[in-house]
């Protein structure tokens, strides 16, 4: 299960044969990821495999990518400009063989899911697991991508199903609403409120509160805007463009809080506390939902939109 294409392991040509469009994705995601161990998990590898490929990957062309340290790693500066070409290759590749191979997307057999939350725990993982337990024909590929690139994936058919926070409708898609996750936050364990659980949102008024540019970080901004109405009543928000992980590094340094959800809570991540977020005595909750094509004939499609029927009985929000 995973990105296991027959062209994966295919050589690039450039100052070693030895690099491959594999190494390419295990650099990628582990920038995305900020830590090796957090890529092996969501990769399903093991993290002394990983490191030895993104090794491999240095050595090949003759650069550091990476910054490894107790925390985590990080892009040099060469490292992010390689890491914005391999993805921009990554990225072409997979539309041209998209529609290299659209003849033959509506053979049973392979499944490609798009998505944004987290694979470390939670009911993504339990759905991929119920999926491969009982179709296991199904080659299932999973794609990690921000929201506005799943619509664009969908749209092309790179993608036959995006699983996304939510409940605004994607253009020409049908949609079925699947699991809601408890919000919480996360915070350094020497922080004022590391004490108090749960918290409400009027906890959070006077807070230092770091936000991803990356998804799901607007359905977390909009949040704060629907609950703390009143700009004095806000905290200060302040936006990055890095993956959650290395926002959680911000938060164990002190520069902030943060809002994870609760699937995220099960990584292992030191320094840091998580709490629950309440309203009005309620767990404040985030939802997510499925969204598909309603042409997509892909039988491997139907045999996933029949799980989540039966996991999730709700009725299909037709366009």
């Amino acid at each position: 299960m995973g990105n296991d294409r027959k062209y994966t392991d295919g050589p690039v040509r450039g100052r070693s044969s030895a690099l491959t469009l594999q190494h390419l994705r295990y650099a990628v995601s582990a920038a995305d990821h900020g830590s090796f161990r957090r890529t092996a998990n969501a990769l399903f590898l093991q993290q002394s495999t990983l490191s030895r490929r993104i090794r491999e990957l240095e050595h090949s062309i003759g650069m550091t990518v990476f910054v490894r340290s107790s925390g985590g790693v990080r892009a040099t500066r060469t490292g992010r400009e390689f890491l914005r070409a391999a993805r921009s290759i990554l990225e072409q590749l997979d539309a041209l063989l998209t529609t290299a191979h659209s003849t033959g997307r509506g053979e049973a057999g392979r499944l490609a899911i798009g998505f944004y939350t987290s694979l470390s725990a939670g009911n993504l993982r339990a759905l991929l697991m119920d999926i491969w337990q009982r179709f296991p024909q199904i080659e299932i590929e999973m794609v990690e991508s921000s929201r506005a690139r799943l619509v664009t994936a969908l749209r092309n058919g790179i993608v036959d199903v995006a699983i996304v926070t939510g409940a605004d409708p994607l253009p020409d898609c049908n949609a079925q609403s699947l699991w809601s996750e408890r919000v919480v936050v996360a915070l350094s364990e020497g922080h004022r409120l590391a004490d108090k659980d749960p918290l409400g949102w009027a906890d959070l008024r006077a807070e230092r509160l770091l936000v991803t540019r990356r998804d799901p970080g607007s359905q977390f901004q909009d949040l704060l805007v629907s609950k703390l109405s009143s700009p004095t009543d806000r905290p200060k928000i302040v936006l990055h463009d890095v993956s959650r992980g290395s926002l959680r590094n911000l938060v164990s340094a002190g520069f902030g809080i943060t809002l994870v959800t609760e699937a995220s809570v099960s990584t292992n991540f030191g320094g840091l506390v998580y709490r629950e977020l309440r309203d009005t005595g309620e767990p404040t909750r985030i939802s997510y939902f499925a969204h598909w094509r309603p042409d997509n004939e892909n039988p491997a499609l139907a045999n996933f939109l029949k799980i989540l029927s039966e996991r999730y009985p709700s009725p299909t929000i037709a366009t």
